[in-house]
């Protein structure tokens, strides 16, 4: 189960440490209005799918809320599929959707989860409430 904090189901993009600060720095400054996950996450963890409406609460390394959030979108892909306004609105400086797909591929290989165009994904897209 992802952790709650303040009644609210928590989001911890990527690795802990420099990663997750990285990405943090990223939606609090407006530039990342979208994040990925494997559908399968939401079995293994017991999880219900996002939905437009909800708020969570950004986490930082520490487990402490960063900001809220509200979703705006959910909509599932095919891995190759995921259309390149959502790799954009991902905010992380990827110059086109195939250079996003590399940086996926490595990031999901090296935490132990490969993936292929046919892997089902989410893409969650939101907007920042407020900060902290």
């Amino acid at each position: 189960m992802w952790p709650r904090v303040d009644g609210m189901r928590g989001l911890e993009l990527g690795s802990p440490g420099a990663v997750r600060d990285r990405l943090n720095a990223l939606v609090l400054a407006g530039e990342k209005r979208a994040t990925t996950v494997l559908l399968a996450e939401y079995a293994e963890e017991a999880e219900g799918m996002d939905h437009p409406g909800e708020r969570q609460a950004l986490l930082d390394n520490d487990g402490r809320r960063v900001a809220t959030l509200e979703i705006t979108g959910v909509a599932t892909h095919l891995f190759g599929e995921v259309p390149w306004e959502h790799a954009a609105a991902e905010g992380e400086g990827d110059a086109s959707v195939e250079e996003w797909r590399a940086g996926h591929r490595r990031y999901w290989a090296e935490a132990g989860t490969p993936v292929d165009d046919a892997t089902p994904v989410v893409c969650v897209a939101f907007r920042v409430l407020e900060d902290g």
